[in-house]
């Protein structure tokens, strides 16, 4: 009986300790989730990869993480009665599309959304990112991701919207997959049809490299 006397405190203690734990995990899992009302002009918009096709294989060359694992971004311009998401996208080219658009066309596919938010000290070059944006709406995707001022895809695009204040820079491509250390088939495959060599290591951006910045800082999962 005195020992039953003698564990009961301990094992209260510990059953304390686990839901005290519990509890802290699942008010993590809470800040992690956000409504458009979080959301504010200039944030980055990021869509996560899947695991085939072009999403699957943007993933295996540039992932940094299960938690940054991207193949889509886009920069939020809120007005006084919108929210709308400039991006180059395969479907469309540059363009200006409404979120709700945006939000309903990437979660039918089971694509998590996630805001990041640029730190205070480069808040001021939101308005500049935005104008500048605004000037490549109507370009064309581009699908050999090998820079040209004519052609943009996604990364490319918020880059050089905030390339005047030097927010972001250009990195060498990798196109080879992260478990093998060798090209990706798809890749090969890929510019073998188009006629042309893999752009290893040419200057160029990608959705994981952004999300990674140090002036970035993730705000959460958006979920209407």
């Amino acid at each position: 009986m005195k020992k039953i006397f003698v564990l009961f405190p301990i094992f209260l203690l510990l059953f304390t300790l686990t839901m005290n734990s519990c509890t802290q995990i699942k008010s993590f899992a809470e800040k992690e989730i956000i409504s458009l009302k979080n959301i504010k002009n200039g944030d980055l918009i990021f869509v996560g990869a899947q695991t085939e096709e072009l999403s699957g294989a943007i993933s295996r060359v540039t992932k940094i993480s299960e938690k940054t694992n991207f193949d889509h971004v886009g920069l939020i311009e809120k007005t006084s009665d919108s929210i709308f998401v400039l991006h180059a996208a395969p479907m469309g080219g540059s363009q200006r599309e409404e979120i709700n658009h945006f939000y309903a066309s990437q979660t039918e596919k089971k694509n998590k959304i996630v805001i990041y938010r640029l730190q205070k000290e480069y808040q001021a070059t939101i308005q500049n990112a935005i104008t500048k944006a605004k000037t490549m709406l109507g370009k064309p995707y581009n699908w050999l991701y090998i820079l040209n001022d004519d052609e943009l895809y996604c990364s490319d695009f918020v880059e050089r919207a905030f390339r005047n204040d030097e927010v972001f820079e250009l990195i060498p491509m990798n196109f080879k997959n992260k478990e093998t250390g060798i090209i990706d088939n798809f890749w090969i495959d890929f510019y073998k049809k188009k006629g042309k060599e893999v752009p290893q290591d040419e200057p160029g951006t990608n959705p994981n490299q952004l999300a990674s910045s140090e002036k970035l800082t993730r705000i959460g999962e958006l979920r209407f």
